[in-house]
């Protein structure tokens, strides 16, 4: 079910910015057996996959921090190297595609007027386009950026501000799409419309920060603009 919190017009919309991880692919197992990995490397019991995915959003540095409590720098350097090593290898075990984003990407991109979709995720960049590449998705966007393509990372508005600019669309014609509050703090921290998707890693953080208008699956973010 669609669900409008603040109505806006789609045919002003020229740009589309996804999420990656729980908004357009399911990586949660990826993610919680190799923070898991990480934690036997280092000696250290194992933790609930759902507790790890409660951690996902932040970036890679900050869901090992807190996978760990509260390390010293020393301990986390060795521990963010040792997963980032491992999710490389691992990455696309077990992570999919959300059925029927394929469907809808499909769907959005063959809409009058033209959109421009791009991927702006907390993940460092170089697995992001791997996994875009891998699992088909890379022909739907024209950039795909991640943590570490900027200083600054989500929510910071920089990366969202930067397909503003390469695109040339205004922040009233752009729409964020992500399943935690912290995509949409994106948003609003750039003055982007907000969308959020219920079928992500942690619906119930969108209760912080409510986007503009709420979607339970895939597909129902062609009827936004279709």
């Amino acid at each position: 079910m669609i669900t409008f919190h603040r109505r806006f017009d789609p045919a002003q919309i020229k740009l589309i910015i996804f999420d990656l991880d729980g908004t357009l692919i399911d990586s949660r197992l990826d993610l919680i057996q190799s923070v898991n990995a990480t934690l036997r490397h280092l000696s250290r019991p194992e933790l609930p996959g759902d507790l790890i995915a409660s951690y996902v959003g932040d970036g890679a540095p900050m869901l090992v921090r807190r996978a760990l409590g509260d390390p010293s720098e020393a301990l986390l350097r060795e521990a963010i190297d040792f997963f980032l090593a491992y999710y490389r290898q691992h990455k696309l075990d077990h992570t999919t595609v959300y059925d029927g984003m394929h469907a809808a990407l499909d769907a959005i991109a063959g809409l009058t007027p033209k959109r421009t979709l791009a991927v702006l995720s907390n993940k460092p960049v170089a697995p992001s386009r791997a996994i875009c590449e891998e699992l088909g998705l890379k022909p739907f966007f024209a950039q795909v950026y991640g943590g570490n393509s900027f200083p600054t990372k989500k929510p910071d508005p920089q990366g969202a501000l930067a397909l503003l600019e390469e695109t040339g669309s205004r922040p009233e014609e752009a729409l964020i799409v992500g399943d935690s509050a912290i995509d949409i703090l994106t948003g609003r921290n750039a003055n982007l419309w907000t969308c959020g998707v219920t079928y992500g890693f942690a619906p119930h953080a969108l209760a912080t920060a409510p986007p503009d208008v709420l979607v339970d699956a895939p597909r129902e973010l062609v009827g936004l603009f279709g």
